[in-house]
Order: C-alpha cells, then sequence, then structure tokens
C-alpha cells in the first residue's frame, strides 16, 4: 500500500486537490441545506469506515472522506452561506460563526477521549456518526431550510448589493487573484509550519513542554476576541480596506517566534498569532463576496479552500527539508516576516485596484 501511494503520489494528490472544487461548486447549484443533506451522512459514513476499516487502504479512504466531508464542506457550507445571506453585517455575522471551529477543537478531542475510556475507540466513531445522523443533520437543515435575503446598508441601493458576480474561470483568470493568494496563502503556511515543528521549537529553545502547551488557551481566546473586533471593522470600513493591515499582527508574531528565546516569547507570539488567526479567519470570510460576488460564491472559496490546503501541506515539508539542510526555523521565520511585509504592500495595490474597478463597473 505505502510502494502504491509513493509510486502514484502525483496523481493521488492531484485527485484529492481537485474533489474540493468540484464538490464544493454545488452550493452554486442547489440551496445550501440540500448539500448539507448529503454532505452530513457521507460525513457519517466516514465514522463508520474509520471504526471497521478492513484494511489500511480503507483507513486511507475514511481519513480522505472525514477531511473532506468534514473539515473541508462543513466549512465550507458554514462560510458560503453566511457570506451569501449578509450583506450589511457580514462582518459580525462570520465573526460569529467562525469561533464554532474553535469550541469544537476545544471540546470534542476532549469529548472524544472520555467516550473512547468507556465505550472503546470503535464504539467511539459509530457514536459519533450516530449523533451527526440523528441530531445535527436534522438540527442543521432545519435552520438552513429558511432562505435569507441580505439587508442593505443604510443608503445603499440594489444594484451596489448585485454588482458584478465572477465566475470561477473569470477569476482564475484575473490576476488580481493571484496578487491576494500571495497574502491569503501566508496564515496557514506559517502557523502550520511553527505548530508542525513545536517539538523542535520547544527543545531548540529549552521551553517546557507543559508551558508552551499552556498558551494555547491564551491563544483561542484572543482569536475569538479579535475575531469580534475584526467583524466591527469589515462591516464599518470593508474587507478590501482592512486586508492591507490583516498581515501585521503575523509579521509581529513570527518575528517574535524567531527572535525571543526565554519562555516569555511564546506567550508573547502566542498572543499574537490569535490575533491574526482571529483576523485571518473573519476577514477571509467577508473578503471574496466583496471581491467577487456571492452567485458564484461556492465554487470560488472552495479552489480558495483547496489552495490553502495545499500550502498547508507544503509548509512543514519545505521548512522540515530546509531544517535537514541546516537552516534553523528561526532563520526561516524571519524570511516569513519579510514575506507578510512586501505581501501587506502588494494586498495594499490589489485592494486600491479592486476598488477602482468596482466604482468604474459599468450598470447593467
Amino acid at each position: 500500500m505505502l510502494l502504491f501511494i509513493r509510486d502514484n503520489a502525483r496523481w493521488l494528490a492531484a485527485g484529492f486537490l481537485l474533489t474540493l472544487p468540484w464538490l464544493g461548486r454545488t452550493l452554486d447549484q442547489m440551496p445550501g441545506w440540500k448539500v448539507a443533506r448529503f454532505t452530513m451522512p457521507a460525513l457519517a459514513g466516514a465514522c463508520l469506515l474509520t471504526a471497521f476499516a478492513p484494511h489500511v487502504f480503507f483507513l486511507f479512504l475514511a481519513i480522505w472522506l472525514l477531511r473532506l466531508f468534514g473539515q473541508g464542506m462543513m466549512t465550507h457550507i458554514a462560510l458560503t452561506e453566511t457570506g451569501r445571506w449578509f450583506e450589511a453585517n457580514r462582518g459580525r455575522a462570520i465573526s460569529l460563526v467562525v469561533p464554532g471551529h474553535q469550541v469544537g477543537e476545544a471540546v470534542l478531542p476532549v469529548s472524544f477521549v472520555l467516550v473512547s475510556a468507556a465505550l472503546g475507540w470503535q464504539a467511539s466513531w459509530v457514536a459519533a456518526a450516530l449523533v451527526i445522523l440523528l441530531v445535527a443533520t436534522p438540527a442543521v437543515i432545519a435552520l438552513m431550510r429558511v432562505e435569507r435575503a441580505p439587508a442593505l446598508t443604510p443608503g445603499q441601493t440594489a444594484l451596489e448589493v448585485a454588482g458584478r458576480h465572477w465566475t470561477r474561470g473569470e477569476v482564475l483568470r484575473d490576476p488580481v487573484f493571484y496578487v491576494l493568494l500571495t497574502g491569503i496563502l501566508a496564515p496557514p503556511f506559517i502557523g502550520t509550519t511553527i505548530f508542525f515543528h513545536q517539538g523542535h521549537l520547544v527543545e531548540l529553545r529549552g521551553y517546557s513542554p507543559l508551558a508552551f502547551a499552556g498558551a494555547f488557551p491564551l491563544m483561542a481566546v484572543t482569536t475569538v476576541g479579535v475575531g469580534l473586533i475584526c467583524g466591527y471593522l469589515v462591516d464599518r470600513f470593508g474587507a478590501l480596506r482592512v486586508l492591507p493591515f490583516f498581515l501585521a499582527p503575523l509579521m509581529i508574531a513570527t518575528l517574535a517566534a524567531a527572535l525571543l528565546s526565554g519562555i516569555q516569547g511564546v506567550y508573547i507570539f502566542m498572543v499574537l498569532f490569535g490575533v491574526s488567526y482571529g483576523f485571518t479567519s473573519t476577514l477571509l470570510g467577508a473578503l471574496w463576496p466583496e471581491v467577487y460576488g456571492t452567485r458564484h460564491l461556492g465554487s470560488i472559496r472552495a479552489v480558495i479552500v483547496s489552495a490553502m490546503v495545499l500550502s498547508t501541506a507544503l509548509g512543514p515539508g519545505i521548512t522540515g527539508l530546509l531544517i535537514d539542510r541546516g537552516i534553523d526555523l528561526p532563520v526561516q521565520l524571519l524570511v516569513m516576516a519579510v514575506w507578510c511585509l512586501l505581501a501587506s504592500f502588494l494586498l495594499a495595490v490589489a485592494a486600491k485596484e479592486v476598488l477602482r474597478r468596482q466604482i468604474n463597473m459599468p450598470e447593467p
């Protein structure tokens, strides 16, 4: 099996990365509750396959399905539909939806460990499938079944809300899109890199593993609080005007991780990472509807999410290879901080261009 994966990694990876763009565009073809109606049972099926996988191939398939229908499609449905439902208060709405992810990360691992201790690991996966089918699916469908039309801000016209709705093909041919990606891909790449290599960083700096782990709740609280603040800023000024500044906390956090060797450095860069994640999660949920419209938002966001997944996969691999070649992680972090600085200037140029073409957009 491992030999098969190694020899066919190129094509398997290609199939994996095309999957979400293909499935994600279903949100442009049917209401979100109908997409959830097949996504959540598929996620429950993945849980059952994990519990009873008869071979390592099926375990690999189960993990892929869990990633696709869980972290992939469920997050995609939530942010895409929220982006469509709200216009005047889109930032605030997204800032209230995103913490659901942090709550899940805080509650579900501990819950699964407790259930596993009582029932065994296989029964725990079966229980997860039953909760998804019998509780979560009916609740989500019932809540989403009533469509919501976005409200207008004071003085806003229906034409301004409609704007131009880009297709996925048009977005992929838009040079501004790739300029935006230079900044958008920095947080997942840098964040995954640092947390993947946290053991190496702890050993390199002589940190206490317990002290390092104790900083994570601080980061989580900061993420949620700053996300709410970012929601207000997006509604007040617009996502495009906030965009050039959102990498500044990540740049400072990366510099802190690179330069501060004392234990206080852990808490400083964890708080700053929380600030960065709070801005990133809320801002990116509001940015794409503002730049490219909402009619084809499912297809567009699916491509963006796939690019972000790819960046999280590349980050630990590239940096790990460089560590093996003798380039220390702190040196790499300094380079990442420079990336954030240069990307901020590019994002300012991209935001200015998008605002210019929106002002000059001909009336339909």
